[in-house]
């Protein structure tokens, strides 16, 4: 009997909102160092992907958003020897909560365009963050029905 191993990644979620050219992006602290990433997280027990990517976005931004498309989906082995797939969402957002507490290791947001995404290249969590934006601009969109969720 061959040496059955499991592989697991990690399943992620991230949102795109674009508003006035400009894409909302969080400042977040991981390890010690300061990155800039799309709202990403992961996927909890229970919950639908489209659920999870909502429900990450307001807990990193405060921003309540409305789901617009599907991306897409992306597999990355990380620096750290993780591999993620991360399933990205375009939004809409609707409005602040600037009561919400943002997440551990959040520091804040920005609004910045896709120029000024390149030119912070070397602060970016992944690469994703800049394909995805240009995926966005590109119309490379999705209807949300393509995801489906039994949970």
């Amino acid at each position: 009997m061959s040496d059955i191993r499991s592989f697991n990644p990690h399943v992620t979620v991230a949102t795109i909102i674009c508003r006035d050219e400009k894409f909302l992006l969080v400042e977040e602290n991981i390890n010690g160092r300061i990155c800039l990433n799309q709202p990403a997280g992961h996927l909890e027990e229970n919950e639908g992907l489209i659920e999870a990517a909502v429900r990450e976005t307001f807990e990193e931004t405060g921003w309540h958003v409305r789901p617009d498309h599907y991306l897409g989906v992306c597999v990355l082995k990380a620096k750290n020897g993780v591999t993620y797939v991360r399933h990205t969402f375009t939004a809409t957002a609707m409005e602040f909560d600037p009561n919400q507490p943002l997440d551990t290791g959040i520091i804040g947001t920005q609004w910045l365009s896709l120029d000024e995404i390149k030119e912070k290249r070397s602060q970016l969590r992944s690469d994703m963050v800049i394909e995805t934006s240009e995926q966005y601009i590109n119309g490379n969109l999705y209807p949300l029905s393509v995801v489906t969720s039994l949970v």
